[in-house]
């Protein structure tokens, strides 16, 4: 005889994408019993075995599917840089805008001057908007401090989300994001510092899940990037890269040698940075926000990625400068619009692939047995559905560790 499961918690009126293995997946008519914040049974609600349960949820329709992560993002800073995205209308470029002072220069001086206080308030903001378009996960990065001081204030600020909402928060140090005011013109002086003083300090204050390196012409050579990866590694810290942004400039290749978690933008990789990256396992993040916000025509070469079966995630990149995003879901439909995605590879991108650019994808991610019962109930009648509108309140239940979890 089978011995009764107690569930905690029993889910039951809903069709089911599991997303294992990038894929659907689908069950209709299914149910999820939770047990200590995980999912100890999925499948169809007809099948479910003899039970009892603490509490049952009867989610009366929809769709079901892991909650969304956003594995990219710069959610804490300082004041604003709308006026930059004037300038680039009006003809100024990228490039032209951080010669000039702007760009993440400007966002490092109003972010030191913020306190604690103001930088909770103002991203506590933004992380809400997240929160309400399906995200259960979130990465966050540092990188507008560029001092020890500024870096770990950052990193504090980021952590303390999770006390105010019902989120995953992972962080991660981009202290080799551009040079500091006070480094100007001393790029090799600033990578002695970082790797001196900031992330010995970092790493013992554990406040960081990561290290993040911006590997471009405007910022750090593969040569500096690489010097900052080996005392990262040698710290403990797993390494992600931003790369070939706005250039092929040899982070990717850099980064896949040091089996990095993930390298990020990615618009110029050739094909032996995909071969690089397929052979060490790293995943490649694409930010179609800040694609669209800077009016970028070369296009990352989804289709040599699709082949050499790299995983290909999504994130919003929100940051005030490049990639003004509060909605992965609007990322889901740019991937598919922009990029050519499938709404399919859209939210194996938000889902399980972003689990493994953060390296998190034995717990999040996808929905079976032992993983963490996060998990949205999104009132569509197909999963496309959720690449396919823009906007729109599509979320019916918020479930976080097996219970609802509202967010004001």
């Amino acid at each position: 005889m089978n011995q009764e499961i107690h569930f905690d918690s029993l889910w039951v009126g809903f069709h089911l994408a599991t997303m294992e293995d990038g894929q659907y997946n689908t069950v209709t008519d299914a149910a999820i019993g939770v047990i200590g914040g995980n999912i100890e049974w999925l499948g169809k609600a007809n099948a479910l075995p003899v039970h009892t349960c603490d509490t049952k949820h009867d989610l009366q329709g929809g769709w079901v599917t892991p909650g969304l992560i956003d594995c990219h993002t710069h959610l804490v800073f300082g004041g604003n840089r709308a006026g930059e995205f004037e300038q680039r209308l009006n003809g100024v470029s990228y490039k032209q805008i951080a010669e000039q002072g702007g760009g993440i220069a400007a966002s490092v001086k109003a972010t030191r001057e913020e306190s604690d206080e103001q930088l909770l308030t103002s991203s506590a903001r933004r992380l809400r908007s997240l929160l309400k378009d399906g995200v259960t996960t979130v990465e966050v990065k540092s990188g507008y401090g560029l001092s020890l001081e500024h870096e770990l204030k950052m990193l504090k600020v980021a952590r303390s989300l999770a006390e105010y909402f019902p989120v995953d928060v992972q962080t991660t140090c981009l202290a080799a994001h551009a040079l500091p005011a006070e480094y100007q013109g001393q790029a090799d002086a600033y990578i002695d510092y970082v790797c001196a003083e900031m992330l010995p300090a970092i790493a013992q204050s554990g406040l960081a899940d990561a290290v993040d390196a911006f590997c471009e012409g405007i910022a750090f050579t593969p040569a500096q990037v690489e010097r900052y990866f080996q005392t990262a590694q040698g710290l403990g810290l797993p390494v992600k890269i931003h790369s070939e942004q706005l250039s092929s400039f040899g982070g990717t290749q850099l980064a896949a040698q040091y089996h990095a978690l993930s390298a990020d933008h990615l618009e110029y990789m050739t094909e032996a940075d995909i071969a690089a990256m397929a052979s060490s396992g790293t995943v490649a993040v694409l930010l179609p926000g800040a694609y669209f916000t800077l009016r970028e025509t070369q296009q990352p070469p989804v289709n040599l990625l699709r082949d050499y079966h790299v995983p290909m995630a999504i994130a919003t990149d929100a940051n005030p400068g490049t990639s003004p995003v509060l909605s992965l879901r609007l990322m889901m439909n740019m991937a598919c619009t922009l990029f050519g995605f499938t709404p399919e590879e859209a939210l194996a991108g938000a889902t399980i692939h972003a689990a493994k650019a953060l390296g998190l994808e034995q717990t999040h991610g996808s929905l079976s047995v032992g993983k963490t019962a996060d998990f949205i109930c999104w009132d569509v009648e197909s999963p496309g559905e959720l690449s396919y509108w823009l906007g729109g309140e599509l979320l019916k239940t918020r479930v976080k560790a097996g219970e609802v979890a509202h967010v004001a």
